[in-house]
């Protein structure tokens, strides 16, 4: 029980003696947390995010397993234009439902996973895209499939890059 009070008054003390003022200040005191909590938490680096925009070229597509899209537009610096994204299963008319592979062009093992849902006749979808390797281990994007002309589709949506990245 000597413990439970003698601690505040040390972490007091000793954030105290290093000039820190998050630590000492009331709502930290009562909270519990300590001045070490306070430095692990300014060095966590914070999740990113924002809109995600991509346009893609599915010429070479025909609805087999492993038939693959081109990224042709993105505003995204981890997805580049030459991108592909690889369908690994045949689509069933009247609808395409797979898992995708999403594989930026140059060295690296830097893959996304996803799934992809998407009317045939329409070109209406979503995706989602959950993790991979690389620089896409903390990925997380959902996006809505649409055709913008021919074999051109667009996703739309948002993403969030998890701590780490």
């Amino acid at each position: 029980m000597i413990y439970r009070t003698a601690f505040p008054l040390l972490a007091f003390l000793a954030s105290s003696a290093c000039g820190g003022t998050e630590a000492t200040s009331p709502a930290n005191r009562d909270a519990g947390i300590r001045a070490t909590d306070v430095v692990s938490e300014a060095r966590t680096p914070a999740a990113r995010s924002g809109d995600l925009n991509i346009t893609k070229n599915c010429i070479d597509y025909n609805g087999a397993a492993n038939d693959i899209c081109t990224i042709a537009t993105s505003n995204l610096k981890a997805i580049p234009v030459g991108t592909t994204i690889t369908y690994l299963s045949s689509a069933i008319p009247p609808t395409l439902n797979t898992d995708v592979v999403i594989n930026p062009p140059g060295p690296g093992n830097n893959k996304a996973f996803g799934h992809c849902t998407l009317n045939l006749a329409t070109g209406i979808g979503v995706c989602t895209i959950s993790g991979g390797t690389g620089k896409f281990t903390h990925l997380e994007a959902t996006v809505a499939v649409s055709n913008i002309g021919g074999a051109n589709f667009a996703w739309d949506g948002t993403y969030t890059y998890g701590p780490g990245e």
